[in-house]
Formats: structure tokens, sequence, C-alpha cells
């Protein structure tokens, strides 16, 4: 008659194990000795052991019980459940390990190659971290929606990108987003913004208000872009208003 501790030695594993196949039921639990000290026979060892082995090989602790009772040919059949439990299970980690891998292209998880090349090109221009990950989530959702609308805008905007003129007033609009809503620069950059695209439409899409979703995927995206705060600033929004005033006034 051994302790638990001599137990655990023997079959080469913890106390706190053996005491975890008891709470599970797995191996039968003595009644203390007179010095009060539970005493493992032969039998115990030999059902550690097996459990152990068992284990060892991957067989989930809700089975033991079953594995440790059964037949040859029942002990045979659940084997071969198990593994075939097992090679799914790899199956999948395999997957997740090719997901993970694939998650070295960064970006061009989720965006095709030449709306990566874009965001790119905003980070070589200086744009902040912040704004180019705005750009990121917008494509994001406009190429999940309307692709085709989305590698038009893609082409004009980079179209734009090569204007000294347009990097400048892109640059001066995202370092706003952190200025005071009331800095009077905010008016300077509207007169600007409004001279450059006033007269095209389809620039001015982030000084609009913003369209309804049943007006196409565009306005879909643009609504679920907005949504999330974190997309503006009390500076943006005052210059959000001030060119939707001076896109209604008109030329003065």
């Amino acid at each position: 008659m051994i302790t638990i501790g001599q137990l655990a030695a023997y079959a080469g594993v913890t106390v706190r194990a053996v005491r975890h196949y008891h709470q599970r039921g797995l191996l039968v639990e003595p009644a203390r000795d007179s010095s009060g000290y539970r005493r493992y026979n032969a039998d115990a060892v030999v059902d550690l052991i097996r459990i152990k082995t068992l284990t060892g090989a991957g067989v989930p602790l809700a089975r033991i019980e079953e594995l440790l009772n059964a037949e040859p040919a029942q002990f045979s059949q659940a084997i071969a459940q198990i593994d075939e439990a097992l090679t799914a299970k790899i199956r999948d980690l395999t997957d997740h390990r090719r997901s993970l891998a694939e998650l070295d292209g960064g970006e061009s998880l989720f965006l095709p190659a030449e709306f990566v090349d874009y965001l790119d090109q905003l980070r070589a221009f200086g744009v902040s971290s912040r704004t180019v990950r705005l750009e990121r989530n917008g494509w994001i959702l406009l190429v999940a929606g309307a692709l085709r609308q989305a590698t038009e805008l893609l082409r004009q905007k980079s179209a734009d990108l090569q204007d000294v003129e347009f990097r400048e007033l892109y640059l001066a609009w995202d370092k706003a987003f952190d200025w005071d809503p009331t800095d009077p620069r905010l008016e300077e950059l509207a007169n600007t913004m409004v001279s450059l695209f006033g007269h095209r439409p389809e620039k001015t899409s982030q000084v609009q208000p913003t369209p309804k979703p049943e007006q196409g995927p565009t306005a879909i995206a643009a609504a679920l872009l907005s949504s999330d705060t974190g997309n503006s600033s009390p500076s943006w929004d005052r210059l959000t208003e001030l060119c939707r005033h001076k896109l209604e006034a008109g030329p003065s």
C-alpha cells in the first residue's frame, strides 16, 4: 500500500493529476487509513498507468472510462472513432496554420493588389496611420459590396494622388483631425476644398451628407463607416459642415 505521492511518482504523473482523475471519476479514491492517509494498491497503479497511456495518446478524458471498461472489439471501435476525430482536428489546425501564414500578407488578405498599392502610396506621402486605416476600412466595405464602383473610384483617387496640389490638400485634411473645431484654418481649408472640388461632384463625397442606404452599395459602405465614431473628430465634423454650407451657397 502506497501514498498518493508514491503512486504519482511510480506512474510518472503529478499528484495534482491523480486528484483530477479522482474528481473525474476515472480513478477510485480509497478511504483514509487510521493515520489519515489514503493508501493505494496495485490495482490503482495499473489503472493510473492505463489512464496516463490513454491521455498521452490523445484520448479525451470523457472517453477514458469507456475504454477502461471496454471489451476488445468495443475498444478497437472506440479507438477508430477517436482517430477519425483527431484526423479532422489535425486537418482543421492545418487550415488554421495556412490562414495564419496568409496573414503575413497584411492588407492583401482583405483587398485586391491595386487597393493595397494605393494605401502604400498614402503612407509614402506621409498620410497618418489613422487615416490610412480609415481609407482601408472604407475600401474593404466598398469592395465587398460594389467592386466595380470601388475600382472606378480607386482609379480616380489614384490619379488625384499624382497631383501635388491634391496631395497637399489631403495632408492638410488629415492633420485637421486634431485641430480645435474653432481653428480659423478650417475655414481656409474648406475654401480650398470647395474651390478645388466644388465643380466635381464625385470628389466631394466626404463633405456631403451621408446618403441613404437605398441609394446603393456605395452609400451603405459610407453609412457603415460613418457609424464608427472613431472615424471622425469635432474638427472634421466642423470642416464637413463648412464645406456643405459653401457648396449649398454656390459661387460667391
